[in-house]
């Protein structure tokens, strides 16, 4: 098996995984009896765990090899899921969420990702680079929508046994650590190809000013719309349709199945779009109408009219995540690239940790819509920033 079809394969179990835990994570504490402010530290400690493991390889990752990284990241995110069956106490939940970096996100974008992003454009040329990271977030959302799917496992446990709930999130749990372990073997199986031919020998990589002065500003807004994401992820969104609507998990799961799928096809369509257009009109242009969707679906009074609009936002808003991978690595040097995806995924993740935090306040002390409008209306203030800010610097693909 090539080292692409292992990356490939490894980002569709981990996005099983990581789908399957965004959505049971919120409703398997609320099981617990935990409340929404408790429910947002347990989803931000766990991405706060991802944050610090991508921090690291962002500057020992390309030192310390990547594939052992690959493996160590692997075997955390394996106990960490076994450790959430034994406990039921906050302390030692969050624990097991900070050391395997569980992701209540319903995304997967945590360390692992930044050391294969940085691969994977050196398996093609430059007009094929975006079309590479489609097909590879295409597997993600695939792996999404199937973990989405198989979160309605608790509901037909349940109805299989009788009150047996309970068992079916620790029957979940149980195939959301063996899914990290199968990664863990595929990793085995990386050569030394995907190691970088020169391995820095400083702490920090080294890195032209040009390059530098380009990751500062993108970090910069991403940190803005990931702050925004946190507000959004599908553990908190899936509790509020639980909530807001009464619906049960199993349509909440054929909902995000659904939705994942709509992401896979934006993918695509983000690649033909891009090709057309260019990235950075991509990415904006895409994402503003995403974000009016969700709003909309905080004001609906009804789950069918909230469910159109969040099928027609998801339709719309993962346009930007390979259009944004492919950009990225496109303007910075081959031998920046870890540090390049580190950094901005770094900054990704500290948002996506710190929103759940003010989320869970918000919708407990304020109202339970509140973080879907602020979220929506931050993610629309950073699109407008972007376009500004890099509508002038083209990849190389359109003449840069």
């Amino acid at each position: 098996m090539t080292d692409r079809r292992i990356l490939l394969n490894c980002a569709f179990l981990r996005a099983f995984a990581t789908g399957l835990m965004g959505v049971l994570l919120g409703l398997y504490l609320a099981r617990l009896n935990f409340n929404a402010g408790q429910i947002g530290v347990v989803i931000g400690v766990g991405l706060s765990g991802a944050a610090l493991s991508s921090l690291i390889v962002t500057f020992l990752g390309d030192r310390l090899g990547r594939r052992r990284s690959l493996l160590v990241l692997a075997l955390l995110a394996t106990a960490g899921g076994l450790a959430l069956l034994w406990t039921t106490h906050l302390l030692a939940i969050c624990i097991a969420a900070f050391l395997g970096m569980v992701n209540g996100a319903g995304r997967d974008r945590a360390a692992a990702l930044v050391i294969e992003q940085a691969v994977l454009p050196q398996t093609v040329n430059d007009a094929g680079r975006t079309k590479a990271f489609a097909w590879y977030n295409v597997l993600q959302d695939a792996g999404h929508a199937l973990g989405a799917l198989a979160a309605g496992l608790p509901s037909l446990v349940s109805y299989g046994i009788g009150n047996g709930e309970l068992l079916g999130y620790q029957i979940a749990l149980g195939m959301y650590a063996a899914l990290y372990a199968c990664t863990g073997l595929l990793y085995l199986g990386l050569s030394t190809a995907i190691e970088n031919a020169t391995p820095p020998q400083r702490w920090i990589p080294p890195v032209s000013p040009e390059s530098r002065r380009i990751i500062a500003r993108v970090a910069g807004l991403f940190a803005i719309d990931s702050f925004a994401g946190g507000f959004l992820g599908t553990a908190l969104l899936s509790y509020f349709f639980f909530v807001r609507f009464g619906v049960s998990e199993a349509t909440i799961a054929v909902l995000f199945f659904a939705a994942r799928i709509a992401n896979g096809v934006s993918h695509l369509g983000a690649a033909w779009l891009a090709a057309r257009i260019g990235l950075v009109n991509t990415m904006v242009f895409t994402h503003i109408p995403a974000s009016i969707a969700l709003i909309a679906v905080a004001l609906v009074p009804e789950f069918w009219m909230a469910a159109i609009l969040f099928m027609l936002r998801e339709l719309l808003v993962e346009m930007d995540v390979p259009t944004r991978q492919s950009y990225v690595m496109a303007v910075v040097r081959s031998e920046e690239r870890t540090f390049a995806s580190g950094i901005t995924s770094l900054v990704r993740l500290g948002g996506w940790a710190v929103g759940p935090f003010a989320a869970g306040a918000l919708m407990q002390g304020v109202a339970l819509a509140t973080p879907l409008i602020v979220g929506g209306a931050m993610k629309i203030g950073y699109d407008v920033l972007l376009y500004f800010s890099f509508r002038g610097l083209k990849p190389p693909e359109e003449g840069g």
